[in-house]
């Protein structure tokens, strides 16, 4: 008999292929976020679940289905699955590391520079008949060329972040939590600052750092009254990374000049006052939106599954504990 394998939402096809070419798959039908008790539902006598980022799987729903052996995450992040307790029940989790670097890097630096030079106040303006002719004072905005950008996070997105600020001559400083060895910071033309100094000193903050306990509010008000009055701070990270009640406050009394959001603290809500500042630039969480790289990470998704059920380690298994017994 085919193994059973449960998908909380539509992926690219690709993927979806894949799995029905071995497996009997049942998908959520719906085009929207899967309830707690549709999913625990949905993976009942299942053996896979392929589930979102936006899909919190806690240790309860994991019991609903005993022969459960794989969780794949459709995501690189996996910090909404407890990953602990599939570990106890040795269930396999799975995610999509390095296929989205290229991609969300490319959003981070389109956030910079819209935020920069106010693209999108300038169209909201331009579309509602404004638009008189040119004027000397007519939207300023911040040059981005050799200013000085601030990397938190130097993972995969943060070096490619650093990357495309040298095609703009920009001074890369950057922040992690492990300081790496000095051939890499000259390879990649990048000085390390604490995070304090790097807050200082930057006209440009973009955060790449995962959602642990350490980083939750790694940004507050503390952090906000560090920067300079003309910082622009980027998050296509984590929503929680950012306190967002003291970014309004920052925004609205002028501590930062703007911020370009693709996430939320409170995903999909977004604090009411956000949306009603000028100086923020918003995205609905579309860091890895491009038609191949989404493919890909069906693909890869798709491909964890289908080693587990081979008995092979999956390719990008995130509990390497479970490989070892």
């Amino acid at each position: 008999m085919k193994a059973k394998i449960f998908v909380t939402r539509k992926i690219p096809q690709a993927g979806l292929d894949m799995l029905a070419d071995r497996f009997e798959l049942e998908v959520f039908p719906h085009d929207r976020t899967a309830t707690k008790d549709e999913i625990t539902q949905g993976i009942r006598g299942k053996d896979g679940l392929l589930c979102l980022l936006t899909d919190n799987i806690s240790a309860d729903m994991m019991d609903a289905a005993p022969g459960l052996k794989v969780i794949a995450n459709y995501a690189v992040g996996f910090n909404n699955i407890d990953v602990a307790a599939a570990t106890q029940r040795q269930i396999a989790v799975t995610n999509t590391p390095g296929v989205l670097t290229e991609t969300t890097a490319d959003l981070a630096f389109a956030l910079l520079m819209s935020a920069a030079r106010r693209i999108v106040e300038s169209d909201k303006f331009t579309r509602a008949g404004k638009f008189e002719g040119w004027a000397p004072l007519l939207f300023l905005g911040q040059d981005i060329y050799q200013k000085t950008l601030g990397i938190v996070g130097f993972g995969r997105i943060g070096q490619a972040m650093a990357r495309r600020a040298s095609g703009f001559d920009m001074k890369v400083l950057y922040y992690s939590a492990h300081r790496r060895p000095q051939a890499e910071e000259e390879k990649h033309g990048v000085e390390y600052r604490a995070l304090d100094d790097l807050l200082r000193e930057s006209d440009f903050i973009s955060l790449h750092v995962p959602l642990v306990a350490e980083t939750r509010h790694l940004i507050g008000q503390r952090e906000f009254n560090l920067m300079k009055s003309n910082a622009i701070l980027i998050n296509t990270a984590r929503g929680p990374v950012i306190d967002e009640n003291a970014l309004v406050e920052a925004l609205k009394t002028g501590k930062i000049a703007g911020a370009g959001l693709d996430v939320f603290e409170r995903e999909p809500q977004i604090e009411p006052e956000l949306l009603q500042l000028d100086n923020v630039t918003i995205a609905p969480h579309i860091g890895s939106a491009s038609v191949a790289t989404r493919a890909r990470m069906a693909t890869m998704t798709a491909e964890n599954i289908i080693a587990v059920f081979d008995g092979e380690t999956p390719p990008n298994l995130v509990n390497k504990e479970i490989a070892k017994k």
